[in-house]
């Protein structure tokens, strides 16, 4: 029997070039992580999201593991010529995929229907990121929408294995991706009889040089029809299936997925009783903020009134171009006095969202070479008219100085840590806890001095405040305290959430709505901004103190650009290392 090879007698690698290493694998393996992040641009594949494809990907990270095992054991990292980046790397890819595969391996893959973020928003969205410049770049795209269709099949196979096994989705997921999909496949009435039948995957080609329009047109009306097939089958097999499916997932599934979240093992207790406190401290800040935009109104009609009576854009191209200077003028405010910004960074776009997608805007990162920039999305939801009341607040969380300055950072210093730290590695609870971070810093730095942008920016901090109410409350299974201004002492049901979340949150009702879902559909994922704003703030309080004590000046400009060259951190490490710098 042949003897089992020795360390010595194997290419050991640093977990520097372990994580790197993985990202090309899952690059390779999944086209749209390539497109991500700029990588294979010759590709034209769509990714598997049959069964095997998730199992290829699991498998994939347990040799990645099993490599970081052996270097570990090899001693490299004491011996590397830095040490505790290696150190780090090596924490990071262990805690990411670790937690990526305890999800895995409980069947979440097959019952990955929601209505953000599921492997079929996922490869609609990619074609969004898609250059189109060249008509090489056009007959490129149309080779990936070809391929749609067999992705769409594929992603229905998960769903039927998790009927097989009892794994099924919530019925409000299910009912909400079946309402969008009706989106997705509705006719554009302007658009020629071909394009019609073919719905937003005909809008996506009417652009089309004419030679290939044809062409990527009957593409476009085959990815619909495959499209309908899945939303008939999720509302004649699925829906009856799913029904008696709780939506919220127990304290055991939560905690899987806050892991994969937030890079932590969270105390769910503690996390509730602080939010609750962030909430009263909160409301009474914006009952100060409301009587100047309204005299004698509550918070409620105040922001009432900002949505129907405020200022507004008219107009959706009108919105984005505002957006845009908006975030141009904070990199000319911020730059140099708060960031050092490498000139990649300061190129940001302001984009309108597609059809069908969640009502909540979103950031997509600039591709690794920066050749694709960083990108923020306003979703339009039909609306002509956008009040800018709380709008500000949320373009300096998804644009500048939030995500995008992050984001963006960690691309340009991927050189010096690894591709893996920047991109693929990166905890949700961080990112979004450093976007709330921003906008908090934003009204420290003046910004936000007008009644009504500094009561949207107050909203969106109790929107945060509540969604870690919420999440815990609903999924666990946890009651409204007893000196809770709403049902105290009451079991905290999704029915009972959604009145208390309409009652203190002065998003619309149809936001409202989509958040919901949401939250249910994603657990552990929204508690992330507020938790990570706590890591940031302490992070950044425990190093001024630290440079204090030592009779230094504390130089947040240069704490702002050491702390966002770190690359991803969960929140088990996270303030820690902030403190240090």
């Amino acid at each position: 029997m042949a003897s089992e090879p020795t360390l010595a007698a194997v290419d050991v690698r640093t977990p520097r070039t372990i994580a790197d290493a993985y990202v090309q694998a899952l690059a390779d393996l999944d086209p749209l992580t390539a497109v991500y992040l700029g990588l294979n641009p010759e590709d034209d594949r769509l990714p598997d999201l049959s069964p095997a494809g998730h199992a290829a990907t699991a498998e994939l990270a347990r040799r990645t593991l099993a490599e970081l095992d052996l270097a570990e054991a090899a001693e490299l990292l004491a011996t590397a010529t830095d040490p505790e980046a290696e150190r780090r790397c090596a924490r990071l890819l262990r805690e990411r995929l670790t937690a990526e595969l305890a999800v895995h391996e409980a069947g979440e893959d097959l019952r990955a229907l929601r209505n953000l973020g599921s492997p079929l928003h996922n490869t609609r969205e990619v074609f969004t990121l898609l250059p189109t410049e060249t008509e090489d770049d056009w007959a490129r795209l149309g080779r990936r929408l070809a391929r749609f269709p067999l992705a769409v099949q594929q992603y229905r196979a998960a769903l039927a294995e998790g009927l097989e096994r009892g794994l099924t989705a919530g019925p409000q997921q299910v009912e909400t991706v079946i309402g969008q999909l009706a989106e997705w496949l509705a006719a554009d009435p302007a658009a020629d009889e071909a394009s019609q039948a073919a719905g937003w995957f005909g809008a996506l080609v009417t652009p089309a040089p004419e030679g290939l329009r044809a062409e990527l047109t009957g593409h476009a009306v085959a990815a619909s029809a495959e499209l309908a097939v899945l939303r008939d089958w999720l509302a004649e097999v699925y829906t009856p299936a799913a029904a008696g499916t709780p939506d919220a997932v127990g304290r055991e599934r939560y905690l899987r997925f806050a892991r994969l979240w937030n890079g932590a093992d969270l105390d769910l207790d503690e996390a509730y009783r602080w939010a609750w406190t962030e909430f009263q401290d909160i409301a009474e800040q914006m009952r100060v903020e409301a009587e100047k935009v309204l005299p004698g109104g509550t918070p409620m009609e105040a922001m009432r009134w900002l949505e129907t009576e405020g200022p507004a854009i008219e107009g959706a191209e009108a919105a984005r171009e505002y957006l845009q200077g908006l975030m141009d003028q904070a990199i000319r405010d911020l730059q140099g006095a708060h960031f050092d910004l490498a000139e990649p960074i300061t190129r940001v776009e302001s984009k309108l969202a597609p059809a069908g997608t969640a009502s909540a805007p979103y950031y997509s990162a600039p591709s690794l070479d920066f050749s694709r920039p960083g990108q923020t999305w306003l979703p339009v939801m039909g609306r002509d008219s956008f009040p800018i009341w709380d709008l500000v607040s949320t373009w300096y969380h998804e644009g500048v100085p939030g995500h995008h300055l992050q984001l963006a950072q960690w691309n340009y210093v991927a050189g010096s840590l690894s591709t893996y730290q920047v991109s693929l590695g990166g905890v949700s609870a961080n990112m979004e806890g450093w976007a709330l971070y921003a906008e908090r810093l934003m009204d420290e730095l003046g910004y936000l001095t007008d009644p009504g942008h500094r009561l949207g920016y107050l909203n969106a901090q109790m929107l945060r405040a509540l969604r870690v109410i919420l999440d815990i409350g609903m999924h666990v299974g946890l009651e409204f305290p007893a000196d809770a201004p709403f049902h105290p002492g009451e079991l905290m049901t999704p029915e009972l959430g959604r009145e208390f979340f309409g009652r203190y949150c002065g998003l619309g009702e149809e936001m409202l709505d989509s958040e919901l879902v949401r939250y249910l559909g994603m657990p552990g994922q929204a508690i992330g901004y507020k938790l990570g704003e706590r890591a940031w703030l302490r992070g950044r309080a425990a190093a001024r103190a630290a440079h204090e004590a030592r009779g230094e000046e504390f130089d947040l400009k240069a704490w702002h650009m050491a702390a966002l060259s770190q690359g991803s951190l969960g929140l088990d490490d996270l303030a820690a290392v902030l403190a240090e710098l």
